[in-house]
């Protein structure tokens, strides 16, 4: 159930969308095949979505966006101001955000041959403030300069601050209930698309800025590099993602390698979670009709052995094997409702796992 409004104050129209409803939530998995005694209850939740916006706040053209997004475990609260300016400037956007999440990819426990990952007890509070610059698209490239300033909070399902997991190690850089960070971020994206293909390249370098001697320093590089070439109908793309981080880490900061989008097979960071990472992705997908594509794939992805390198070493603690790979098959359908993905993957414990995912879902009015 959706409802949408527009409030006229003056010559200003204010949009107001809210999306009250029961639906599919992205990235939801379960084990292929396993008794459960309320299967739609692993898949189906209630998501709240709130967005009001304001095309002319001052008069002059200023936008003021504001979202909050409410899940089963998760929160999210976002308010953005843009300033116009000339389209030959950087685009400027200020944003505070504050997100409550479970973090699983990290401290989650492997269960079900590494095919689901439970929670380890451990949620991050983080608010962050700062500022976003879009440099004007050149060609095929575009970047984006940020700089924001982030406080990270851990707390347990209860909602109390912790400093420590539950094997008693410490969760945050400064062993303390919370990590503060200055955080300066390049992004730098390529796209090309023909009719033959698609080309993809964007590359993300972020520096901790010591403002004050207990925040972290660190440097936190990630790349994503796309080749997608068509066989007449059928369609084959290829993707590799890279990463490292040097400097002052807490364990959270990690790379967490498994889940759908990374390693499909293996529950979310159950193959692993280092200070580096390398994940290779192959799917070729052919037409059955107008709305629907069959594919087959293969994922694999490796911490490079870093894991002993993240703090407290919490890959180890659970065992993970710190690499694996996935394959599988799955069935893409279009409606105007949105997009659903469904993938059947077995990892390298003989262990099948159907996902389901949705896109672009649309909300009624």
């Amino acid at each position: 159930m959706g409802a949408q409004k527009s409030i006229h104050a003056g010559r200003a129209k204010i949009d107001v969308n809210v999306d009250f409803t029961h639906k599919l939530c992205t990235s939801l998995m379960f084990p292929a095949f396993r008794d459960t005694s309320s299967p739609l209850s692993l898949v189906i939740g209630r998501q709240v979505f709130l967005c009001i916006k304001h095309p002319n706040l001052f008069g002059g053209s200023e936008k003021l966006d504001v979202s909050w997004d409410k899940g089963l475990y998760d929160s999210n609260v976002l308010v953005a101001f843009r300033r116009p300016r000339p389209e030959w400037r950087p685009q400027q956007c200020f944003f505070i955000q504050h997100s409550l999440s479970p973090e699983i990819g990290v401290h989650g426990t492997p269960v079900d041959n590494f095919s689901r990952s439970g929670s380890g007890g451990v949620n991050l509070s983080k608010l962050a403030v700062g500022l976003d610059l879009s440099e004007p698209a050149s060609s095929k490239w575009s970047s984006t300069t940020s700089v924001k300033f982030e406080h990270v909070r851990p707390i347990n399902d209860d909602g109390r601050a912790i400093t420590r997991d539950l094997d008693g190690f410490p969760i945050t850089c400064s062993g303390n209930t919370h990590d503060s960070m200055v955080v300066l971020k390049q992004e730098s994206r390529f796209a090309k698309a023909t009719d033959q293909g698609l080309s993809h390249f964007s590359m993300q370098i972020e520096q901790g800025i010591p403002v004050v001697s207990k925040w972290l320093i660190f440097n936190r590089f990630k790349f994503v590099a796309s080749k997608g070439v068509r066989f007449g109908p059928a369609f084959l793309l290829a993707s590799l993602t890279g990463g490292s981080i040097v400097g002052d880490m807490a364990p959270y900061q990690a790379f967490a390698i498994g889940g759908l989008g990374s390693v499909r097979g293996y529950g979310e960071g159950a193959v692993g979670s280092g200070r580096s990472c390398l994940v290779a992705n192959t799917e070729l997908a052919v037409p059955l009709n107008k709305m629907t594509e069959g594919t087959i794939f293969l994922d694999c992805g490796t911490d490079l052995g870093s894991s002993r390198l993240v703090p407290g070493n919490p890959s180890m603690r659970q065992g993970k094997p710190g690499y694996g790979y996935g394959f599988g098959y799955g069935l893409r359908f279009k409606s105007p409702l949105g997009h659903l993905q469904v993938d059947y993957a077995m990892n390298a414990f003989n262990q099948k796992t159907l996902y389901f995912g949705v896109t672009n879902l649309a909300s009624s009015t």
